[in-house]
């Protein structure tokens, strides 16, 4: 199997922190079919509105999708879009204990109206407000209870003013004394607000703004003049269709290069990567392989409409997408072919190869491929099959996953639960009843 295949695989339930500016993403749908006799612009007659956390909101969300566990710091106003930021995100499991309310403020909505598929425009409903020092000192107090059993912190900054360089500095400093890694994703251009982080993502523009170089500077003059700015250990640099680099303090570049079939929109594909990269170090990945990932779940993001929450079965179906030679799987590999097979349907054929492809497993592959409208998964009963048999079926289109070395037939539709069973006898196919 594909190494990243097997990256995946140790991917788990983790506890994170985000800490960052929360807003309100609302959207109002409809069509467009005539233009205004007051303005030339298009009427958009309304069908539905929706709304759903942004910001650092986004970054929580993408986490959950991602199977973890997220305690949320940020602040809203005493007022209906607060409350409804609050809620969206209690109903997801969070941890809302960090998210305080702030009087006289109001929480930042963005409303997009679509039409057709179609962003016509964005209201901004917000302001630009510094965190008052009792609020911000109520937040310090709850940082103890709230950092237990975290294994990353990471930082969205959307430039709202909760994140004030007191603020910032006490929470870096305070996982640092935990040994616990921080991802910042930076706003505007005084990155050393972020000293000490352990691994600084800002996009390209941003990276060239903060370390005040023109834009035909070459790219590790502005990594290096960033990294002695913010202190930080590893500098990640994300380039949209180019990918993303990796800088490190000893001069060490690693480049990631991203796969795009469409992009439809780029909203909210930082946070995605944020939400990524802060699983995968959660989970004790290298940095090289959760960029890897996060180049894998930003290019999800961007075929997409809007803010995507990108998922674990989503993330394994492409990562096997991208490596369609091969289909089999071991035990190591299971986890990645349980995610991608969620939400789909499929049918479990159980062969033995010890006389080779015989036309009774030929025939029967080729009718339940042609009978069932689903994915065709072959089960190797042998415990050392060949390597020829497993190759032949490999090249067969029919066939979409071989599995190998599973200690029974049992235990693996426990595992994956099939919507059918089937197996060869002598002369025939027959449906198991029961495994």
């Amino acid at each position: 199997m594909v190494k990243l295949s097997g990256t995946f695989s140790r991917l788990g339930s983790c506890k994170v922190l985000v800490i960052g500016d929360l807003l309100l993403d609302t959207y109002t749908i409809g069509k467009a079919r005539r233009i205004s006799p007051e303005a030339p612009v298009a009427v958009v007659n309304v069908q539905h509105e929706e709304s759903r956390p942004g910001g650092s909101g986004n970054v929580v969300l993408n986490l959950v999708s991602l199977g973890a566990e997220v305690v949320s710091i940020g602040r809203i106003g005493h007022d209906a879009a607060g409350a409804t930021l609050c809620n969206s995100l209690a109903k997801e499991g969070v941890d809302i204990r960090g998210i305080v309310t702030q009087k006289g403020y109001t929480t930042p909505v963005k409303n997009r109206i679509i039409a057709e598929n179609q962003q016509i425009v964005r209201v901004d409903y917000e302001q630009v407000v510094a965190i008052p020092e009792l609020l911000e000192q109520q937040v310090i107090e709850l940082l103890p209870e709230l950092f237990k059993q975290v294994k990353v912190v990471a930082i969205s900054d959307y430039g709202k003013g909760f994140l004030s360089r007191s603020l910032l500095s006490t929470v870096i400093e305070h996982a640092k004394a935990l040994n616990i890694p921080v991802i910042a994703d930076p706003k505007g251009m005084d990155f050393a607000k972020y000293r000490g982080a352990t691994i600084l993502k800002p996009n390209l523009s941003e990276a060239y703004a903060a370390a005040n170089l023109p834009h035909d500077a070459p790219l590790e003059s502005v990594a290096a003049r960033v990294l002695q700015i913010s202190e930080a250990e590893t500098l990640m640099i994300t380039r949209s269709e180019a990918g993303i680099s990796l800088f490190f303090k000893d001069g060490l570049r690693q480049d990631f290069p991203v796969r795009i079939r469409e992009v439809k929109d780029v909203t909210g594909a930082g946070d995605t990567v944020l939400a990524m990269l802060t699983c995968a170090l959660a989970n004790h990945l290298s940095i090289g392989e959760a960029a890897q990932l996060s180049n894998i779940a930003a290019g999800l993001a961007i075929e997409r409409f809007g803010c995507a929450r990108i998922s674990l079965s989503e993330l394994a179906r492409r990562l096997l997408e991208y490596d369609v030679s091969n289909k089999v799987f071991d035990d190591e590999h299971l986890f990645a072919l349980q995610e991608a097979l969620r939400g789909h349907s499929f049918v479990l054929l159980s062969v033995s190869g010890e006389k080779g492809l015989t036309s009774q497993i030929f025939n029967a592959i080729r009718k339940l491929a042609h009978e069932e409208n689903c994915d065709l998964l072959i089960y190797v009963q042998d415990e050392n099959p060949s390597e020829e048999f497993v190759n032949i079926l490999s090249a067969l289109h029919d066939v979409d996953f071989i599995i190998l070395k599973e200690e029974s037939l049992r235990n693996l539709c426990g595992l994956i639960k099939p919507q059918e069973v089937y197996t060869i006898t002598e002369d025939s196919l027959k449906k198991l009843i029961s495994v």
